[in-house]
């Protein structure tokens, strides 16, 4: 028997079916038509966002990472909670125009932007993040070209990286970002050029459960940040200091208290050098915002014995929950929290199961070994934990599966 992640403290049941927004999971998949469902309960979402607010300076400003779940209702709902978008493509950008947001209020990073993608987001107002000295190029001719200043920051690839996290971001040889050796350098170039100026990225790792961690990271990032505004000799308008919070996804994982973060960015803050204290500043968060959220409901099809160990075959699968399945930014695969939606509270039985999907692929796990009541056909599975990363970042063209349904509940 393996261990599994913490069901998040959001969810109960009712007369042993799981409440997923007030809705048994039952009845949210009669409404859907059918499963897969992902289930994206919006008051969660709203929860983190003032449990943010109330730990944070009251000056700092959220940014949504849209990558994490672009969802459309979920997006247009975000667009009124946060301070801004970040997006990461020019379909991103289509998406957070359509739900609202101002476009002085996105900011575009990623490397490998192509023109098209620079002129669409030039033309629109927005801001971005410039990954290299020739993508600042290809901005201001594309700028001049059809008489629009582009609005630039730098995305630095800082000298130091966030320890623990689940993907570092920064330090050491990266296709992100600008190395900070390099940065000030094409600020200057992108004032003299007659871009609009708008400030530092500078990201350094995300997933991350160490607060003392994110702390020293937010210190060496204003000090960074400090340190190339001097050079270039122009205080930034807005430093987004990336993310990094992480969730607890996996047995053993201790949540993150996010008030000592709160404390010491505050104090920080306050004391900024000279070249700093006009600026404004962001932290972006994604997974963060929308993981436990979203729930995932998948029907069992059948349940089979294999040489003595019994398989729970599942009609979803990891074409929608790559990350679920380990196969997405994992090194060792871990169970995330998953339950019996509609014996939701129920013993589990004597024998452990493995839940697998309906892929033609030995890594289709979605629990491998897991202590669950005693599975029938029909059952609904839910895994825990799947608003961030799912059918977004899963293959889901992968064998012709249809694409999974979702519904925003609140």
């Amino acid at each position: 028997m393996k261990p599994m992640g913490p069901i998040p403290p959001w969810f109960a049941g009712e007369e042993g079916m799981l409440l997923i927004g007030g809705y048994g999971a039952a009845s949210l998949v009669d409404e859907a038509g059918d499963t897969p469902l992902f289930a994206y309960d919006m008051a969660i979402v709203e929860a983190q966002v003032r449990r943010f607010r109330a730990a944070m300076p009251p000056a700092l400003h959220l940014h949504y990472a849209i990558k994490a779940n672009p969802y459309a209702p979920l997006l247009a709902a975000m667009a009124g909670q946060v301070d801004g978008f970040d997006i990461a493509s020019g379909g991103e950008l289509d998406m957070a125009l359509a739900a609202g947001m101002d476009p002085a209020r996105i900011s575009f990073a990623g490397p490998g932007k192509r023109n098209d993608e620079l002129e669409a987001a030039i033309f629109a107002g927005v801001t971005l993040n410039l990954e290299s000295e020739g993508e600042g190029r290809r901005a201001l001719a594309i700028g001049h070209r059809i008489g629009k200043t582009p609005c630039v920051a730098v995305r630095v690839n800082p000298d130091f990286h966030l320890k623990g996290s689940g993907m570092r971001m920064g330090g050491g040889a990266k296709p992100f970002g600008v190395d900070a050796d390099r940065a000030a350098a094409l600020a200057r170039a992108m004032i003299d050029g007659g871009a609009d100026w708008r400030g530092w990225h500078i990201f350094a790792g995300s997933q991350n459960l160490d607060a003392m961690a994110i702390i020293e990271t937010q210190a060496a990032t204003l000090a960074l940040a400090a340190r190339l505004s001097e050079a270039v000799g122009v205080a930034p308008p807005l430093v987004n200091l990336g993310g990094g919070f992480g969730l607890a996804y996996f047995p053993g994982d201790v949540p993150l208290d996010i008030r000592p973060i709160g404390v010491a960015l505050d104090s920080a803050l306050e004391s900024l050098p000279d070249i700093l204290k006009p600026t404004h500043f962001a932290i972006e968060l994604g997974r963060w915002l929308v993981g436990e959220a979203g729930v995932y409901l998948t029907r069992v099809i059948d349940v089979k014995v294999s040489q003595g160990e019994t398989f729970v075959v599942v009609d979803g699968g990891l074409h929608h929950q790559l990350a679920a399945s380990g196969n997405f930014g994992t090194v060792v695969r871990r169970n995330y929290p998953i339950a019996i939606a509609n014996r939701f509270g129920a013993d589990p039985a004597a024998e452990p199961v493995t839940v697998v999907g309906c892929l033609c692929t030995p890594i289709d796990r979605l629990g491998d070994k897991v202590a669950l009541p005693p599975v029938q056909e029909g059952d609904l599975i839910a895994i825990f934990l799947a608003g961030a990363y799912g059918a977004s970042a899963s293959p889901t063209a992968f064998l012709g599966h249809p694409s999974p349904r979702e519904v925003l509940l609140g």
